[in-house]
Protein backbone atom coordinates (compact mmCIF):
# COMPACT_ATOMS: atom_id res chain seq x y z
CA UNK A 1 0.00 0.00 0.00
CA UNK A 2 1.26 3.49 -0.82
CA UNK A 3 1.87 5.73 2.19
CA UNK A 4 -0.40 8.37 0.65
CA UNK A 5 -3.27 5.87 0.53
CA UNK A 6 -2.46 4.65 4.05
CA UNK A 7 -2.61 8.26 5.30
CA UNK A 8 -5.82 9.12 3.45
CA UNK A 9 -7.66 5.99 4.58
CA UNK A 10 -6.79 6.59 8.23
CA UNK A 11 -7.63 10.30 7.99
CA UNK A 12 -11.05 9.43 6.61
CA UNK A 13 -11.74 6.52 8.99
CA UNK A 14 -10.86 8.64 12.02
CA UNK A 15 -12.80 11.73 10.89
CA UNK A 16 -9.74 13.96 11.15
CA UNK A 17 -11.47 16.79 9.28
CA UNK A 18 -13.95 17.19 12.16
CA UNK A 19 -11.10 18.08 14.53
CA UNK A 20 -9.36 20.61 12.32
CA UNK A 21 -8.80 23.88 14.18
CA UNK A 22 -9.63 22.24 17.53
CA UNK A 23 -6.76 19.84 18.21
CA UNK A 24 -3.36 21.32 19.06
CA UNK A 25 -1.81 18.22 17.53
CA UNK A 26 -0.97 18.18 13.84
CA UNK A 27 -2.95 15.06 13.03
CA UNK A 28 -2.12 12.91 10.04
CA UNK A 29 1.31 12.41 8.50
CA UNK A 30 3.83 14.46 10.54
CA UNK A 31 7.08 13.10 9.15
CA UNK A 32 7.74 11.40 5.83
CA UNK A 33 7.18 11.56 2.07
CA UNK A 34 3.68 10.42 1.19
CA UNK A 35 4.29 10.02 -2.54
CA UNK A 36 6.15 7.02 -3.86
CA UNK A 37 6.58 5.37 -0.46
CA UNK A 38 5.23 1.85 0.12
CA UNK A 39 3.99 0.63 3.50
CA UNK A 40 4.50 -3.08 4.07
CA UNK A 41 4.83 -3.02 7.87
CA UNK A 42 3.39 -0.50 10.31
CA UNK A 43 4.31 -0.08 13.97
CA UNK A 44 1.92 1.30 16.58
CA UNK A 45 2.71 3.02 19.87
CA UNK A 46 1.13 5.51 22.26
CA UNK A 47 4.00 8.02 22.09
CA UNK A 48 6.04 9.19 19.13
CA UNK A 49 9.44 9.47 20.82
CA UNK A 50 13.01 8.42 20.14
CA UNK A 51 12.65 5.08 21.95
CA UNK A 52 9.51 3.95 20.10
CA UNK A 53 10.90 5.12 16.75
CA UNK A 54 14.07 3.09 17.21
CA UNK A 55 12.11 -0.01 18.27
CA UNK A 56 9.79 0.39 15.27
CA UNK A 57 12.78 0.73 12.95
CA UNK A 58 14.38 -2.40 14.43
CA UNK A 59 11.12 -4.23 13.65
CA UNK A 60 11.39 -3.20 10.01
CA UNK A 61 8.44 -0.81 10.03
CA UNK A 62 7.90 1.73 7.28
CA UNK A 63 5.61 3.94 9.37
CA UNK A 64 5.05 4.50 13.08
CA UNK A 65 1.44 5.28 14.05
CA UNK A 66 1.04 7.03 17.40
CA UNK A 67 -1.46 8.87 19.59
CA UNK A 68 0.96 11.50 20.87
CA UNK A 69 3.03 12.97 18.06
CA UNK A 70 5.82 15.52 17.83
CA UNK A 71 4.10 18.65 16.55
CA UNK A 72 1.82 20.58 18.88
CA UNK A 73 0.74 23.92 17.48
CA UNK A 74 3.84 24.39 15.35
CA UNK A 75 7.48 23.45 15.27
CA UNK A 76 9.75 26.50 15.37
CA UNK A 77 13.16 24.83 15.62
CA UNK A 78 14.38 21.29 15.16
CA UNK A 79 17.04 21.21 17.87
CA UNK A 80 17.77 19.29 21.05
CA UNK A 81 15.14 16.73 21.88
CA UNK A 82 13.11 17.52 18.75
CA UNK A 83 16.18 16.93 16.59
CA UNK A 84 16.85 13.57 18.25
CA UNK A 85 13.28 12.47 17.63
CA UNK A 86 13.29 13.59 14.00
CA UNK A 87 16.68 11.98 13.46
CA UNK A 88 15.41 8.65 14.83
CA UNK A 89 12.74 8.75 12.13
CA UNK A 90 14.68 10.18 9.19
CA UNK A 91 17.85 8.14 9.75
CA UNK A 92 15.73 4.97 9.67
CA UNK A 93 13.53 6.12 6.76
CA UNK A 94 10.53 5.80 9.09
CA UNK A 95 7.38 7.88 8.59
CA UNK A 96 5.30 9.17 11.51
CA UNK A 97 1.50 9.23 11.48
CA UNK A 98 -0.45 10.81 14.37
CA UNK A 99 -4.05 10.79 15.58
CA UNK A 100 -4.66 12.60 18.86
CA UNK A 101 -8.16 13.81 19.79
CA UNK A 102 -9.82 11.92 16.91
CA UNK A 103 -8.44 8.71 18.42
CA UNK A 104 -9.76 9.65 21.85
CA UNK A 105 -13.36 10.19 20.83
CA UNK A 106 -13.96 7.76 17.96
CA UNK A 107 -17.02 5.66 18.70
CA UNK A 108 -15.45 2.40 17.49
CA UNK A 109 -11.68 2.80 17.35
CA UNK A 110 -11.19 5.35 20.12
CA UNK A 111 -9.46 5.08 23.46
CA UNK A 112 -12.66 5.71 25.42
CA UNK A 113 -14.56 3.14 23.36
CA UNK A 114 -11.83 0.56 23.94
CA UNK A 115 -11.76 1.25 27.67
CA UNK A 116 -15.55 0.90 27.76
CA UNK A 117 -15.26 -2.56 26.22
CA UNK A 118 -12.52 -3.47 28.70
CA UNK A 119 -14.90 -2.51 31.51
CA UNK A 120 -17.78 -4.48 29.93
CA UNK A 121 -19.78 -1.31 29.40
CA UNK A 122 -22.18 -0.29 26.65
CA UNK A 123 -21.72 3.10 25.05
CA UNK A 124 -24.71 5.36 25.68
CA UNK A 125 -23.63 8.59 23.97
CA UNK A 126 -20.56 10.72 23.23
CA UNK A 127 -19.19 12.67 26.19
CA UNK A 128 -16.56 15.31 26.85
CA UNK A 129 -17.15 18.45 24.83
CA UNK A 130 -13.97 20.07 23.55
CA UNK A 131 -14.46 23.02 21.25
CA UNK A 132 -17.54 21.50 19.65
CA UNK A 133 -16.23 17.95 19.29
CA UNK A 134 -16.35 15.13 21.84
CA UNK A 135 -13.36 13.20 23.12
CA UNK A 136 -14.93 10.57 25.39
CA UNK A 137 -17.94 8.36 25.96
CA UNK A 138 -20.75 8.02 28.47
CA UNK A 139 -21.26 4.32 29.16
CA UNK A 140 -23.34 1.94 31.26
CA UNK A 141 -21.93 -1.12 32.99
CA UNK A 142 -23.48 -4.49 32.19
CA UNK A 143 -23.27 -5.26 35.91
CA UNK A 144 -22.87 -2.41 38.40
CA UNK A 145 -19.48 -2.05 40.05
CA UNK A 146 -18.64 -1.18 43.62
CA UNK A 147 -15.90 1.41 44.02
CA UNK A 148 -13.38 -1.25 45.03
CA UNK A 149 -14.39 -3.57 42.18
CA UNK A 150 -13.96 -0.86 39.56
CA UNK A 151 -10.61 0.13 41.02
CA UNK A 152 -9.53 -3.51 40.92
CA UNK A 153 -10.60 -3.91 37.30
CA UNK A 154 -8.73 -0.77 36.27
CA UNK A 155 -5.66 -2.11 38.04
CA UNK A 156 -5.53 -4.82 35.37
CA UNK A 157 -4.51 -2.17 32.82
CA UNK A 158 -0.93 -1.91 31.65
CA UNK A 159 0.10 0.75 34.16
CA UNK A 160 3.82 -0.06 34.27
CA UNK A 161 4.99 1.04 37.70
CA UNK A 162 1.89 3.16 38.26
CA UNK A 163 -1.22 2.45 40.28
CA UNK A 164 -4.87 3.45 40.18
CA UNK A 165 -5.82 6.42 42.35
CA UNK A 166 -9.43 6.79 43.45
CA UNK A 167 -11.30 9.86 44.66
CA UNK A 168 -14.27 8.06 46.19
CA UNK A 169 -16.72 10.87 46.79
CA UNK A 170 -19.69 9.35 44.98
CA UNK A 171 -22.05 6.38 45.39
CA UNK A 172 -20.64 2.91 46.03
CA UNK A 173 -22.91 1.46 43.32
CA UNK A 174 -21.45 2.50 39.99
CA UNK A 175 -23.44 1.90 36.81
CA UNK A 176 -23.29 5.10 34.73
CA UNK A 177 -19.73 6.13 33.90
CA UNK A 178 -18.13 8.95 31.94
CA UNK A 179 -14.81 8.11 30.27
CA UNK A 180 -12.24 10.66 29.10
CA UNK A 181 -8.87 8.98 28.68
CA UNK A 182 -5.52 10.65 29.30
CA UNK A 183 -5.84 13.92 31.19
CA UNK A 184 -9.59 14.24 31.72
CA UNK A 185 -10.31 15.80 35.11
CA UNK A 186 -11.34 19.05 33.41
CA UNK A 187 -14.60 17.24 32.67
CA UNK A 188 -15.56 16.59 36.31
CA UNK A 189 -18.22 19.31 36.18
CA UNK A 190 -19.69 17.95 32.94
CA UNK A 191 -19.74 14.44 34.43
CA UNK A 192 -21.51 15.67 37.56
CA UNK A 193 -24.04 17.60 35.48
CA UNK A 194 -24.68 14.47 33.43
CA UNK A 195 -25.58 12.58 36.60
CA UNK A 196 -23.10 9.74 36.21
CA UNK A 197 -21.74 7.78 39.15
CA UNK A 198 -18.08 8.05 38.19
CA UNK A 199 -15.55 9.60 35.85
CA UNK A 200 -12.75 7.34 34.65
CA UNK A 201 -9.68 9.06 33.27
CA UNK A 202 -5.91 8.76 33.28
CA UNK A 203 -4.32 11.47 35.37
CA UNK A 204 -5.51 14.36 37.48
CA UNK A 205 -4.70 17.84 38.68
CA UNK A 206 -4.61 19.19 42.22
CA UNK A 207 -8.00 20.86 41.91
CA UNK A 208 -9.63 17.55 40.92
CA UNK A 209 -9.79 16.44 44.55
CA UNK A 210 -11.92 19.37 45.65
CA UNK A 211 -14.05 19.42 42.50
CA UNK A 212 -14.87 15.72 42.86
CA UNK A 213 -15.59 16.13 46.57
CA UNK A 214 -17.90 19.09 46.05
CA UNK A 215 -19.67 17.34 43.15
CA UNK A 216 -20.15 14.07 45.06
CA UNK A 217 -18.51 12.17 42.20
CA UNK A 218 -16.18 9.17 42.09
CA UNK A 219 -13.10 9.83 39.99
CA UNK A 220 -10.68 7.07 38.97
CA UNK A 221 -7.18 7.97 37.79
CA UNK A 222 -5.94 4.86 36.01
CA UNK A 223 -2.87 6.27 34.25
CA UNK A 224 -2.49 8.44 31.16
CA UNK A 225 -0.56 5.80 29.23
CA UNK A 226 -2.64 2.88 30.47
CA UNK A 227 -5.96 4.41 29.38
CA UNK A 228 -4.65 5.32 25.93
CA UNK A 229 -3.29 2.07 24.53
CA UNK A 230 -6.68 1.04 23.18
CA UNK A 231 -6.84 3.33 20.17
CA UNK A 232 -3.51 2.44 18.60
CA UNK A 233 -4.16 -1.25 19.21
CA UNK A 234 -7.52 -0.92 17.44
CA UNK A 235 -5.81 0.82 14.53
CA UNK A 236 -3.30 -2.02 14.32
CA UNK A 237 -6.17 -4.50 13.96
CA UNK A 238 -7.76 -2.32 11.27
CA UNK A 239 -4.53 -1.96 9.30
CA UNK A 240 -3.95 -5.73 9.41
CA UNK A 241 -7.29 -6.10 7.63
CA UNK A 242 -5.82 -3.95 4.86
CA UNK A 243 -3.06 -6.50 4.32
CA UNK A 244 -0.29 -4.56 6.09
CA UNK A 245 1.89 -6.37 8.65
CA UNK A 246 1.81 -4.74 12.08
CA UNK A 247 3.78 -4.63 15.29
CA UNK A 248 2.93 -3.00 18.62
CA UNK A 249 5.58 -1.10 20.56
CA UNK A 250 4.75 -1.16 24.27
CA UNK A 251 6.58 1.53 26.24
CA UNK A 252 4.60 2.19 29.47
CA UNK A 253 5.48 5.27 31.47
CA UNK A 254 3.76 4.42 34.76
CA UNK A 255 2.07 7.82 34.59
Amino acid sequence: MQLSEFRDRLNDRLNHADYGGVDASANGLQVGRADGRTVERAAFAVDGVEATAETAADAGADVLVVHHGMVWGGLDRVTGRDYDRVAALVDNDLALYVSHLPLDGHAELGNAAGLAEFLDCEIVEPFGDYGGVTIGQRVRAADPYTVSDLESRLSDLDTGEGSVRTLDFGPDRIEDIAIVTGSGTDWIREAADAGVDALVTGEGKQKAYHEACEAGLNVFLAGHYATETFGVRALADLVEEWGVETTYVDHPTGL
